[in-house]
């Protein structure tokens, strides 16, 4: 009785041993998955994230030692976190992920891009002997929280979205590859035709164009004063006529007083037309 008993005491102090090895070692801790909508969680504490694919083979390959790293971030104080590039691609086009496995650091919202070896062993002497300090953050401009990266999240949406709505076109409705595409460019035209009307509707209401009115001419009124500027240039109009004749009456050899008396009649019918007017 006595050995039986001694034996389920060992037996239970090796099983405690057991249980308690792993605690020893490091903490086991779950890999947490980041979504577009809870990615605002990465800008408080540190973290290290991993954009993968479920096709790519090096991603598949650094699973196993992504996931041993993770039992070590409640040690680290690191969060440890995975990224799913098909099912967001919003996080996809936010940090630009044009390679398969990518891993980043982020510190208090300083994203840092992780290059060194793919080993948990380095994966922990990264984040405990800080090497993450050596290298560069990005810049504002390309932080996720910025505008660009936010316009990008967008584009990469509707990339996504335009691929799901094709596949719908050809596998779920029968439709052939270039129906599909006839579609999508019946979209584009007319989506482009509504928003130039948006625009043009917008600008002549922010900035509406300034109609002029003709203005009436005014009307012209013969004044009493006007007559003596007439009077004048018929002087003038006479003496000059007067000299002609004499000059052409000594060269033709006529009597100037008759040269002179045409030309008399000759300006009085202009002026008396202009007096009857």
């Amino acid at each position: 009785m006595a050995p039986s008993r001694s034996l389920v005491l060992s037996l239970a102090a090796l099983a405690t041993l057991l249980c308690a090895a792993p605690g020893a070692l490091g903490r086991r801790g779950d890999v947490r998955v980041v979504t577009d909508e809870s990615w605002r969680e990465l800008l408080e504490g540190e973290w290290m994230i991993e954009f993968y694919a479920p096709w790519c083979p090096a991603c598949q390959n650094l699973q196993p030692e992504w996931e041993s790293f993770a039992e070590w971030g409640e040690d680290l104080e690191v969060n440890v976190a995975k990224v799913d590039v098909t099912e967001q691609p919003g996080l996809s086009g936010r940090f630009v992920i044009t390679a398969l496995p990518t891993i980043y650091h982020c510190k208090d919202g300083e994203f840092r891009r992780y290059q060194g070896p793919r080993t948990k062993k380095d994966f922990i002497n990264f984040i405990s002997e800080k090497e993450w300090k050596s290298i560069e953050p990005l810049s504002s401009w390309f932080g996720p929280g910025s505008i660009l990266m936010s316009s990008m999240s967008a584009l990469f949406q509707l990339s996504m979205w335009i691929r799901t709505c094709h596949n719908y076109f050809v596998e779920g409705l029968g439709l052939p590859v270039w129906g599909s595409y006839t579609v999508f460019a019946l979209a584009t035209l007319l989506s482009g035709l509504f928003l130039g009307l948006c625009m043009i509707f917008l600008a002549d209401c922010l900035c509406p164009s300034k109609r002029r009115r003709p203005q009436p001419y005014p009307s012209k009124k013969l004044l009493p004063e006007s007559s003596q500027p007439l009077k004048k240039v018929e002087e003038e109009h006479e003496t000059e006529e007067e000299d002609l004749s004499e000059e052409e009456a000594e060269r033709r050899g006529t009597n100037p007083d008759l040269a002179q008396s045409a030309v008399r009649q000759r300006a009085v019918g202009p002026l008396a037309a202009t007096q009857n007017s």
